[in-house]
């Protein structure tokens, strides 16, 4: 892993906001993270499901909806159906912390963003 990765990863989490106070103590939530293949970038956002959908992600009811159809296996998230060119630029996908007390820590790379979205979305939307 490159020095800019983790310079940029170490940012991306002292952003992240804390817990807040009215959130259970027990749910973590789970940090989002899409890179570049070149892992050059890097975009994260903060999710958090329970008690309710909350937190910094633009769409969090959507995305805490989507994880619960899926039973918070992302390998089994239903995605936006939509056409994607096969350009190859890859992008990696990584949600790491809790939902709903189930301890996650996944990664999946993608030949492309839009595949990425066709796949996940809207948990990856942001």
């Amino acid at each position: 892993m490159s020095l800019r990765v983790t310079a940029a990863a170490a940012v991306l989490l002292a952003l992240a906001p804390a817990v807040p106070v009215h959130a259970d103590p027990q749910d973590q939530g789970l940090f989002l993270t899409v890179s570049g293949g070149d892992e050059s970038w890097i975009r994260g956002v903060r999710l958090y499901c329970s008690p309710r959908p909350r937190g910094p992600h633009p769409n969090a009811e959507g995305a805490c909806a989507a994880l619960d159809t899926a039973r918070g296996d992302l390998d089994r998230l239903r995605g936006d159906q939509h056409p994607c060119t096969k350009r190859f630029d890859p992008v990696t996908a990584r949600a790491v912390g809790e939902w709903r007390g189930l301890r996650l820590d996944w990664r999946k790379t993608y030949p492309n963003d839009c595949v990425l979205d066709t796949e996940t979305a809207p948990v990856f939307r942001f």
